[in-house]
């Protein structure tokens, strides 16, 4: 008597109790049923390998976890990095200086003219960001990636004297600007938070009313090239990973291009960032993968804009959509922006509030999880560092799907239906096996075997 092989689902679905919940498994049968909509698995057909997910740790995140009760608090903590019962986040994000999810400007030397930087410190991160990193880190067990990206240089560096409304880095403070990168990874280190990587600017486009800096794509592939790049280098910090762009996808070509088609420039770059505040443009994360498949995507920050949006579904379903289409079209790492906001959905020292997948009510005294947390955990949790994209075809437009082969030998595929309708499929594996599924309408699933 052959053994049952039983698929395991979980599913979050609007006007349902289901949030991230475990169903009852079901079984492959033989077959290939080619009359039903389905969903095709090939696990032999293998394409970019998984860096992880995850969101960014903020002053404004930080801060808010600190107003919290103290059992809160851990709760929160939990809810992201426990590989056990939280979204087991394993790639985040971090700011050099303040941004606008700071408590106002600050920057670790801000003394005219320290090019020495013998004013240098991180002080400020001591207060509430750190702790919180660190907490993290024990949480995941040590295994926590980070990258940080700054959103403006001091105010002292720029053509405009200040952090917020753009400005340039002047050019005789680009060396003192890259020499500022390694004394942050450095002081981080001696914090015990080793920095995985460097986006080289938080969206270089964008003058904002917030700490903010222009880079033309030339300026950028300069920096990285004449002196961010041998700077790392030089310090020993040559397996930081520099990430150019950092903005949104409909430009995001166009720029990885001017830098990347510079043989020196490109030398130091590991990859190209994106985020989402233009509309969907997947087609120019294909075709940036495509031009320079040698190059590492990654999806450095998105949220919903405007206000916490609480109880919105249609939050979780602008994740999930995303995640499925950047996945893929080579994506290796899902990094969101602030994990956890107020019930004001901030604090933001210039009132730009947003959602975040937690909202932690201060004056409540509640956590509020919203449908975005949950989207977010039907990647995070199932899919592993080390997961291997596999082929996954479908024959209905209405449902979205993309499956990956985790290091232990699982196989999770997370399919999206953003419809009114309940959608019943077949997913079909290529050994000639099937499995009769559904989703409920406005629904995900993950289904794991």
């Amino acid at each position: 008597m052959t053994k049952q092989r039983l698929v395991k689902q979980f599913c979050t679905a609007r006007d349902t109790a289901y949030r991230l919940s475990k169903l009852a498994p079901i079984a492959f049968e033989p077959g290939t049923n080619i009359s039903d909509p389905s969903v095709f698995i090939d696990t032999t057909v293998k394409f970019q390998e998984i860096q992880g997910f995850g969101g960014a740790f903020t002053e404004a995140a930080a801060v808010t976890l600190d107003k919290m009760p103290s059992h809160l608090r851990q709760e929160i903590l939990e809810a992201y990095f426990s590989p056990d019962t939280g979204n087991a986040y394993s790639l985040c994000r971090t700011h050099i200086n303040s941004c606008d999810f700071s408590l106002g400007n600050y920057a670790y030397t801000e003394v005219d003219g320290d090019v020495d930087l013998k004013h240098f410190s991180i002080e400020h991160d001591r207060q509430a960001l750190i702790p919180m990193i660190r907490e993290a880190i024990d949480l995941s067990g040590g295994k926590l990636k980070l990258f940080a990206s700054p959103w403006s240089p001091p105010a002292w560096m720029k053509t405009n004297g200040m952090m917020n409304n753009g400005g340039k880095l002047k050019p005789e403070y680009r060396q003192a600007w890259a020499d500022y990168y390694v004394r942050y990874i450095q002081e981080y280190g001696q914090e015990g938070i080793p920095i995985w990587g460097l986006t080289v600017q938080n969206e270089p486009e964008a003058t904002q009313t917030w700490d903010s800096c222009i880079y033309t794509g030339e300026e950028e592939r300069d920096f990285v090239r004449d002196h961010l790049g041998p700077t790392l280098h030089d310090a020993g910090l040559g397996n930081v990973k520099v990430i150019v762009w950092d903005h949104n996808r409909d430009r995001m070509f166009e720029r990885a291009k001017v830098v990347l088609d510079d043989p020196k420039a490109a030398h130091y770059v590991w990859g190209v960032g994106f985020h989402w505040y233009c509309g969907d443009h997947f087609d120019n994360v294909q075709l940036t993968h495509d031009a320079y498949p040698d190059k590492h995507l990654i999806f450095t920050e998105g949220c919903q804009e405007s206000g916490p949006h609480l109880g919105s579904w249609d939050t979780g379903e602008r994740y999930a959509h995303s995640m499925i289409n950047d996945l893929n079209r080579w994506t290796e790492a899902w990094v969101d922006w602030n994990m956890v906001l107020d019930e004001t959905g901030g604090p933001n020292h210039v009132g730009n509030f947003c959602s975040a997948p937690i909202i932690a009510d201060t004056q409540a005294g509640e956590i509020r999880y919203q449908s975005s947390y949950y989207y977010i955990g039907h990647f995070s949790r199932f899919i592993r560092p080390g997961a291997r994209r596999v082929a996954c075809a479908k024959t209905l437009d209405s449902l979205e799907a993309s499956a990956f082969l985790n290091v232990d030998g699982t196989v999770a595929v997370v399919a999206l239906n953003r419809t009114e309708q309940a959608i019943d499929f077949v997913l079909l594996k290529s050994q000639g096996l099937q499995v009769k599924a559904s989703i409920p309408a406005r629904g995900i699933k993950t289904f794991v075997f």
